[in-house]
């Protein structure tokens, strides 16, 4: 299949996904059954059976939304007056509350613009993730955007193309901090100083969590290609086809016996792909066009969103809606104002966060003044939150809900900045906005038959020191702005900053939710 010819993904969408859909909106096919065919489209029925409403994923590889796909995302919020916009953990975009005409046209015109929603949900490799300022971070190693986007086209071979027994996550890091979470992926690519990558795979978050297992050291670039064919490989031979709870490849290891024998697996696999390349297979060849940014800026801007790149006299501004929901009418004008910015484009991170680059101190103050009353204004309100149960099927908790009480609860207490650090909210034990790698994260649960979210703490990222975070205990729904509130009045207090009043107080977290646990 010719993955880069809309037409073969539009004519998937016409015989397989329209008739679904008409039929589950019609009420002639059962939720369920809907969700086995609609998810692999990146769209699912919303919660709740008393109004028929459906979300659609937008697949942005590494996070990247140019100007055409923005200004086809603001054409479809304005033409389907959409009111709800998600960024997502995995740098995509969502639009919910879909009817079924809105949700065909979406999903169909997307594809004008490059946009494949297939393979966003259900089993198929997922949106590849990347660090979000690949190609601007003054500490990076080197840019790693251009294999991030070649990976996100390539993975597309596999949508469909043979039984995964669950979806598949690959990342690109470009430094050690490791935003994109590399190292905790199915497959992750991670720069080196020496322009080459190293390899980790059967990494992930959820239940059972783990840092990935190193397959590859030193992997030149021209060679990913290989390591993905290789995982998929492993996944569809050693993946867990039986039991879904463990259908992810963070499971092969221990079930093959050890990293050892995982890695071996790998290898093995690995040097079958290769043979196939040295056989001519032309599958693994493939050319990068690094984007050449050649506007330079001579304003200064000093504000604490407007980050230096690399180049000279430009800037990103930090645009962090709270629980990563930007008011439609924000992100309307946010586009118009990209549109007539020259080579301006926004990146996505997995903290939900928008970053709107490539600018000079005159136009990251318009964007700065356009987007300020619908961003996080402290740390703390640099939180992340997946959707939650009043939308996901698969939502225990409403996450959406419980960061916007402790953000306002937080603001009513006068808190200073750095008295908290930004928290992670999940709705449910899968653990998509990664509570368990910061520093306070929640995971949606039940206590004595109440809503209730199981507190984590010292968890973080970065690679080679990668932790997951210590689980402290279920804490009541309605006690966790309380408890953040003491939380952040004990660190106030001191003067010093979350940080550095937790690495004096280890204890400090546990003693003041002690109160609130079992």
């Amino acid at each position: 299949m010719n993955v880069t010819d809309p037409e073969i993904w539009r004519q998937k969408i016409r015989n397989e996904f329209k008739p679904a859909a008409e039929k589950f909106y019609a009420g002639e096919l059962k939720r369920n059954e809907y969700k086995g065919i609609s998810g692999i489209f990146g769209s699912y029925a919303q919660a709740g059976d008393e109004k028929k409403q459906s979300m659609i994923r937008l697949r942005m590889t590494a996070g990247r939304i140019t100007r055409p796909k923005l200004a086809f995302i603001a054409d479809a919020i304005k033409k389907h007056k959409v009111n709800k916009i998600k960024f997502t953990t995995c740098q995509t975009v969502q639009l919910h509350n879909l009817a079924l005409a809105p949700l065909l046209d979406i999903m169909e015109g997307a594809l004008g613009v490059g946009i494949i929603t297939i393979g966003g949900g259900g089993d198929n490799p997922r949106n590849v993730t990347c660090s979000p300022l690949s190609g601007l971070d003054r500490y990076e190693y080197f840019d790693v955007q251009p294999y991030a986007e070649a990976v996100g086209q390539y993975a597309m071979n596999f949508i469909k193309a043979g039984l995964l027994p669950r979806k598949l996550k690959i990342g690109f890091s470009s430094s050690p901090k490791n935003i994109s979470h590399a190292t905790i992926r199915d497959l992750g690519f991670v720069a080196r100083p020496d322009g080459n990558f190293d390899v980790y795979s059967a990494g992930g978050v959820g239940p059972n969590p783990k840092v990935g297992i190193k397959v590859g050291e030193g992997v030149k670039p021209t060679d990913i290609f290989l390591y993905v064919k290789a995982m998929v490989n492993v996944f569809k031979e050693y993946g867990n086809f039986q039991n879904r709870a463990k259908a992810r490849s963070r499971y092969i290891p221990e079930a093959l016996g050890g990293a050892a024998k995982y890695r071996k697996a790998f290898k093995d696999k690995l040097k079958e792909v290769e043979a196939e390349r040295k056989n001519g297979s032309t599958e693994f060849a493939f050319t990068v066009e690094t984007p050449k940014i050649r506007k330079t800026g001579k304003s200064v801007i000093n504000h604490p969103r407007a980050l230096p790149q690399k180049q000279k006299g430009l800037y990103s501004v930090v645009y962090h809606p709270i629980g990563g929901t930007p008011d439609p009418q924000t992100f309307l004008k946010l586009a118009e104002a990209v549109a007539m910015i020259n080579q301006a484009e926004i990146r996505l991170s997995p903290d939900e966060t928008a970053y709107i680059v490539n600018l000079t101190g005159i136009e990251a103050r318009k964007i700065i003044k356009l987007t300020a009353h619908d961003t996080a204004t402290t740390t703390f309100e640099m939180a992340s939150a997946c959707i939650g149960a009043a939308i996901c099927q698969s939502g225990v908790r409403d996450s959406q809900a419980l960061i916007h009480k402790c953000v306002e609860a937080v603001r009513q207490a006068g808190l200073p900045d750095g008295a908290l650090p930004p928290i992670h909210i999940c709705g449910c034990p899968g653990s998509c906005s990664t509570p368990q790698l910061v520093a306070i994260g929640f995971r949606g649960a039940i206590r004595d038959k109440q809503s209730a979210f199981l507190l984590t703490i010292n968890g973080q990222a970065v690679e080679g020191r990668e932790v997951f975070g210590q689980e402290l205990g279920l804490l009541f729904e309605k006690d966790i702005p309380q408890f953040l509130i003491d939380l952040g009045t004990a660190v106030a207090y001191t003067g010093l900053s979350y940080n550095e009043w937790i690495s004096l107080n280890p204890d400090g977290v546990a003693t003041i939710a002690a109160p609130y646990l079992p």
